[in-house]
């Protein structure tokens, strides 16, 4: 369904009964990122799967401060309140997770369960921020001047999805033409917008979220692993798995687990 969210038109798909479970895809994705897990999820929850802002069928503006990540927060909000729901789990995954986070520390009281996946809180500092952002401008203007196809090769060949390439060709191909869908203006302005660089830190802010927290990370992922496990330290009501085998993409990389992960958070009491 499309739904005008402050001059946006969203593409949200809902199936399912049970407890609303918001899902949130990562940079390049969009919202059939959780369809192998329908099947599974919907005998529990009601899924709520949201292109976000310039990724899949959403609206991509081209206006890059539309894409800030408060924006974008209270579009969520807004999207939830067309819905009727109140309270939701919320599921993101990379730049998804870091918006999932935003929104728990945002609206507290609309979300019951949070399950991160290969998320973080933010760059710490405004040095670490500022030399993000610039690599993220630079990333963006790349992809503006050489196009989606250039982009999507390097984006592949970063040392963070390398364990991908152990996946069956099949697989690797539908990631990669999930990623040729988005269009130029969305993924340059989403990295502007609410990139790493951009975001704010919510490092401090971690002992205030009160919400049950799930962290998933991959044992390949080191970089995430690391970050997962100092966020534990910092949340009350929190645990962390840890996958073998895989990388930054659980879900694609050990599918099975993955489902099985997350539906035994959210039915627990």
């Amino acid at each position: 369904m499309k739904l005008e969210i402050d001059g946006i038109r969203y593409d949200v798909d809902m199936v399912g009964e049970g407890y609303p479970l918001v899902l949130l895809h990562g940079f390049t994705g969009n919202s059939a990122t959780w369809l192998p897990f329908c099947k599974q999820w919907t005998t529990h929850s009601s899924l709520i799967m949201i292109d976000i802002i310039g990724h899949g069928r959403t609206d991509a503006p081209v206006e890059s401060e539309r894409y800030q990540m408060d924006r974008v927060v209270n579009d969520i909000s807004l999207i939830l309140q067309q819905l009727n729901i109140d309270k939701a789990d919320f599921l993101g995954y990379s730049m998804g997770g870091r918006l999932a986070l935003s929104f728990a520390a945002k609206y507290p009281d609309k979300i019951r369960k949070l399950v991160l996946e290969s998320a973080s809180p933010g760059l710490k500092t405004e040095t670490e921020r500022d030399e993000r952002r610039q690599r993220d401008e630079k990333l963006a203007t790349s992809i503006i001047d050489k196009g989606i196809e250039n982009f999507v090769d390097n984006w592949e060949g970063i040392p963070l999805f390398q364990s991908q390439k152990n996946l069956p060709q099949q697989v690797q191909n539908q990631i990669r033409e999930q990623r040729l869908m988005n269009s130029v203006t969305g993924l340059a302005n989403s990295l502007i917008g609410m990139g790493t660089g951009a975001q704010k830190s919510w490092w401090e802010y971690l002992d205030h979220v009160s919400c049950d927290v799930l962290l998933i990370t991959g044992e390949l992922d080191e970089k995430f692993c690391k970050i997962a496990n100092e966020m534990l330290g910092r949340l009350k009501n929190s645990k962390m798995m840890v996958v073998e085998g895989c990388g930054h993409a659980i879900h694609v990389e050990q599918a099975g687990k993955f489902g099985t992960i997350v539906s035994e958070f959210v039915q627990s009491t």
